[in-house]
């Protein structure tokens, strides 16, 4: 069995883990040398560890029952996408509205700012410009919020940005 059959097998019974929770979703399964499996899945209001363990198991055992990998061959990590991880669904988009992000769109232009907006064809981010007054008002900084829309279409890739 090759690794897209072995990734469509796992993505369709995630799918199934998830029928009775409607909140939960799945945003990308890969499987990296070494036969390690790894699935990340998400929440509309994010996902707790406590919710995650009892879908590792039952994958786990998926996995070994059907016979995915030769002679039980494989590990298998269930965990939210870490702040590492680019969003990749229009839900992860929705579930970090308000939050900072870093766009980079696919020609290469890099926008930051808040993600103020999310629909099906685009975002919103409202980037918060300072400079610096000249004149009788020397040195004191005053903003700007500029709105930048960005269709999905052109997002190469979009991560949560931490801002202290």
């Amino acid at each position: 069995m090759n690794i897209e059959s072995q990734i469509r097998a796992i993505e369709q019974k995630v799918l199934s883990l998830f029928e009775d929770s409607p909140e939960c979703f799945l945003v990308e399964v890969k499987i990296i040398p070494g036969n390690h499996v790894k699935v990340f899945v998400d929440a509309d209001h994010g996902i707790t560890l406590e919710k995650l363990i009892p879908y590792n198991r039952r994958l786990y055992k998926y996995i070994e029952e059907s016979e995915l990998f030769p002679n039980d061959d494989f590990s298998l990590e269930v965990s939210s996408p870490g702040l590492d991880e680019p969003l990749k669904l229009y839900r992860q988009y929705l579930k970090n509205i308000g939050r900072h992000v870093e766009v980079i769109q696919k020609d290469g232009i890099k926008k930051e700012g808040k993600l103020v907006k999310a629909d099906q064809q685009e975002i919103m981010l409202e980037e918060e410009k300072g400079r610096f007054l000249a004149g009788r008002q020397a040195g004191r900084k005053t903003t700007e919020l500029v709105q930048h829309t960005i269709a999905f279409d052109q997002i190469k890739s979009t991560k949560i940005q931490i801002v202290f």
